[in-house]
């Protein structure tokens, strides 16, 4: 059951991203967030659905994107949340942007919907320390 799941939310993230890199962000979180769904940022902002569509609909786009470490939390019958370190970046010219994120879904008359997703800045390893 756990794969089944996590192979379903996987692929909802991916679209996620996916948007965020076409630039139908807004469109793609406003239908897949619950109304009062939220997003936690790294610069410490708290968004809610609304924010989060007008946000994205001025944004650049990303032009690609890593998910490693991925794992599943459930939360419950009709709740799980996806833990990763996502990677993206705006250009290739610039350093990506690492953080450990999660996203929290919640099942909604039958489809999966976002209701939390955080985002904590990944350390960067210590000076002789490889991980």
């Amino acid at each position: 059951m756990d794969d089944v799941v996590t192979t379903e939310l996987l692929a909802l993230e991916r679209r996620g991203w996916d948007a965020l890199c076409d630039a139908t962000g807004a469109d793609f979180y406003g239908e897949v967030m619950t109304d009062d769904g939220l997003m936690v940022l790294a610069d410490g902002s708290v968004m809610d659905r609304p924010t989060v569509v007008t946000a994205l609909a001025s944004s650049p786009p990303w032009h690609r994107y890593v998910l490693d470490d991925v794992r599943l939390v459930r939360a419950g019958t009709d709740a799980a949340s996806l833990v990763y370190t996502g990677t993206a970046w705006r250009d290739e010219a610039e350093p990506g942007f690492t953080a450990v994120m999660s996203s929290l879904y919640v099942r909604d008359g039958g489809r999966w919907r976002l209701a939390l997703y955080t985002q904590t800045p990944a350390r960067a390893p210590s000076a002789g320390v490889q991980r």
